[in-house]
């Protein structure tokens, strides 16, 4: 099954395949006027990068390295929640860490970090069938600007359609950042679907009144993805246009 649809009302998690159905429209770009992209995770496979910066950053400080597994868990998250959660890094100090880590983010990530497979192309196609599309991100615009630059995606996606962590705004699971695209944009909730690879992202959609869709090949499961109750699960970005 590629393209799932899912029915938010019921127990997902519990019943999968009860409340699992194959969806009947060609393309998600068909039934949406308006998708809002998570970035790390769901866009680009930023976790090699994020892991290694992370341990460069506690390497820094004088602290132990943490485990890579729940540096990965703690991905889509605020940096700041990052360090308190899966790290060494005493509470007073994850705001110094967070400094850290943007300063060498630069040299010791950017060259492990690439897309996933076919994201250009697939955003070239609802680029062309006229899909408004924005990023909401955890990410600070001084690392997400640069890398939606490097990687391409602003041909599709421009710099004005990103939102970041520096938004001042509450972070996900809240729904302020799709909020906020939702009304710069003049777009209406009920038209938009949010994509991510983690329950937090979801969470903010359905909070801001979008449908959404999780991704499995980033840094949740599908059965994490499943807790959030997505209208649609895929296992590869090309199925955002592809059912």
């Amino acid at each position: 099954m590629l393209f799932q649809h899912t029915d938010r009302h019921k127990n997902i998690s519990s019943t999968p395949q009860n409340t699992i159905k194959q969806a009947n429209q060609r393309y998600v770009g068909m039934h949406y006027k308006n998708i809002l992209f998570d970035f790390d995770g769901t866009l680009a496979d930023t976790r090699e990068g994020i892991i290694r910066t992370v341990q460069g950053t506690l390497m820094h400080m004088g602290l132990p390295e943490a485990a890579p597994a729940d540096i990965a868990k703690t991905i889509g998250l605020p940096l700041t929640e990052c360090f308190r959660i899966a790290t060494a890094v005493p509470d007073n100090h994850v705001e110094e860490a967070a400094a850290i880590y943007r300063d060498i983010f630069p040299s010791l990530a950017l060259e492990h970090i690439t897309l996933f497979p076919h994201i250009l192309e697939t955003l070239a196609l609802l680029h062309d069938y006229g899909t408004t599309m924005a990023i909401v991100s955890s990410r600070h615009h001084m690392s997400l600007d640069p890398l939606m630059t490097s990687l391409g995606i602003v041909r599709y996606i421009p710099l004005s359609h990103a939102y970041g962590e520096d938004e001042n705004l509450r972070p996900k699971p809240a729904p302020d950042l799709a909020l906020k695209a939702l009304s710069d944009l003049g777009i209406e909730a009920n038209q938009t679907l949010v994509v991510g690879d983690t329950v937090y992202d979801l969470l903010m959609g359905s909070a801001a009144g979008c449908h959404t869709c999780g991704v499995t090949y980033g840094n949740q499961s599908r059965e994490q993805l499943l807790t959030a109750h997505p209208d649609y699960i895929i296992d590869t970005f090309s199925e955002c246009v592809n059912a």
